[in-house]
């Protein structure tokens, strides 16, 4: 631990993003930035602990692993001074700079510096000069990741594959790393997938002929060709086939020699999360590369497809009450209905997803779909009974739904507020620096900008957010329909698709008992 009576003890971190290589930015260096960080601690005489190196990351990224590992270790009070070459190898992002360098390096009795933009927060004053860089820094992030954009997209119009990974079923081309070629063994795989298809297998069974003949699903192959393959979503399932792997096979139009890119954006640049994009901006380019499958085939089965949705929506293949709700108490699985007829009398069963597609890696779990209904059903009402002998329907509309999101709500409004004012409170600042020499005429119009359409931004998603709360509050004070909707539920006779949803959040079924022939069924209530 790191005392006022000790040597001073600096850490130093170091950052290089792919963008820098790209750049050929030798200045910018791990060699260099270390040299840099060892040669500033020898000058001044203090203890070098450690320099943090994060290769490849952006200063956006939180998830930066020795980024995290120098904040946990400057909680821990491991060194007392943090050096960066510059603010921006610390963190692009202005919301770190304020939580970190403003916020918590201060609880933790630890200076900041970086050394080429002179940001030191042992200065006094030396605030508005952090901040300013920390806006600057963000401002060319949100160019930096716009441009990024519009030449990927270019290149996508281009008719060039941008992705990481090849797309199952194909490889890239050894001298253009851009163009798609077929891959001989999962190629011919996806036109037995689709050979099947037409033959009238419907998705699972495709899945289970697949499973019984050892084929790997396209996650594991992927894993199994490219070792820096890595999907964070990946569940218990990915290393067989489903019917949901089956119908993304079924659905691309790729195969068919047609690239198909755009169908996901982030939602920001601060954000690795993707969201879907409407089918009708996806970037398709005609005959960019060699077909798997052929194109008639491809539109015979998507025809196919509609017609079997159709069907389902029709009514013969229509959700069951609990559809969604019911899951395997051991791997976690749904649990998936299907119908066993003896003497013409139907029953319909659910069972476990991954036992019906790999019997070695769960057993059955199986349950009549008509008693577990009747299951919850008792257990339901129940639970009616007691939730409205305790509780008002005021203290319903108190419940934790209602409250989780006014509170959400609230937070970000208080939070823009702060931002807004913030943005303000700069603004103010640098009419002062411009009085007195510090900011030419440019900059200054340009921070005035830059804060104005910030403060606009805020104000516009105010505008929405207080919209929002206010009908989430018009809402609250609907006592008569709540009373109403109370005094549905008690007079409950069946189960139905609404009062699941209303609370329940999942059930779990557990294996029967061999000997006992008792049936574990756990119910997750929402509040």
């Amino acid at each position: 631990m790191v005392t006022q009576n000790t040597i001073e003890v600096m850490a130093g971190y170091v950052r290089l993003s792919k963008e820098d290589e790209v750049k050929g930015l030798q200045s910018e260096s791990i060699q260099n930035q270390k040299a840099l960080l060892t040669s500033y601690a020898q000058e001044r005489g203090w203890k070098l602990h450690d320099i943090y190196t994060d290769e490849d990351y952006s200063g956006v990224d939180s998830k930066r692993p020795d980024f995290n590992r120098l904040l946990a270790d400057a909680e821990k009070g491991k060194f007392n001074i943090v050096v960066c070459k510059s603010q921006s190898r610390f963190t692009r992002d202005m919301e770190a700079v304020e939580k970190y360098i403003h916020n918590k390096f201060l609880l933790w009795n630890i200076r900041f510096i970086s050394i080429i933009d002179n940001a030191d927060t042992s200065i006094k004053g030396n605030k508005k000069a952090r901040q300013i860089n920390g806006l600057i820094n963000e401002w060319y992030l949100e160019d930096l990741s716009e441009n990024v954009r519009t030449v990927l997209d270019h290149k996508r119009v281009q008719g060039q594959y941008i992705g990481s990974f090849p797309l199952y079923g194909y490889q890239k081309a050894p001298d253009n790393h851009n163009l798609l070629i077929p891959d001989p063994v999962a190629a011919e795989v996806v036109r037995k997938i689709f050979d099947l298809y037409m033959q009238g297998y419907g998705k699972t069974q495709i899945a289970l002929w697949l499973n019984n003949r050892g084929i790997v699903s396209p996650a594991a192959y992927k894993r199994e060709q490219y070792a820096n393959y890595h999907n964070p979503n990946v569940k218990v399932t990915s290393n067989v086939w489903n019917s949901t792997s089956v119908d993304r096979i079924l659905k691309e139009q790729t195969y068919t020699g047609d690239l198909v890119q755009g169908k996901t954006k982030k939602v920001s640049y601060k954000s690795s999360k993707l969201i879907p994009v409407p089918e009708k901006d996806w970037i398709i380019v005609p005959d960019t590369h060699e077909a798997i499958v052929d194109k008639d085939i491809f539109w015979a089965a998507k025809n196919i497809r509609d017609q079997r949705v159709r069907h389902s929506r029709n009514g013969t293949g229509a959700a069951h009450t609990l559809s969604g709700k019911v899951r395997c108490m051991d791997c976690g699985s749904s649990m998936n209905k299907y119908q066993m007829t003896y003497r013409d009398n139907t029953k319909f069963y659910l069972r476990c997803k991954l036992y019906g597609l790999n019997k070695s890696q769960c057993s059955g779990h199986g349950i009549r779909l008509d008693q577990l209904e009747q299951n919850i059903l008792c257990r339901l009402r129940e639970y009616i009974h007691q939730y409205h002998e305790t509780k008002s329907a005021l203290e319903y509309l108190q419940d934790d739904r209602y409250q989780q999101r006014r509170a959400a709500i609230k937070k970000e409004i208080a939070a823009l507020h702060t931002k807004v004012e913030r943005a303000r409170q700069a603004k103010r600042e640098i009419y002062s620096d411009k009085a007195a020499g510090v900011l030419t005429v440019e900059e200054f119009v340009d921070f005035s900008q830059g804060y104005t359409q910030e403060t606009q931004q805020c104000e516009a998603r105010l505008s929405v957010l207080e919209a929002d709360l206010e009908k989430l509050e018009e809402q609250k004070l609907d006592y008569d329909a709540i009373q109403r909707k109370i005094a549905g539920w008690m007079e409950l006779k069946t189960l139905t698709r609404e009062l699941v949803l209303d609370f329940i959040d999942y059930v779990e079924v557990g294996e029967k008992d061999p000997v006992t022939k008792e049936q574990e069924v756990r119910i997750a209530w929402l509040f």
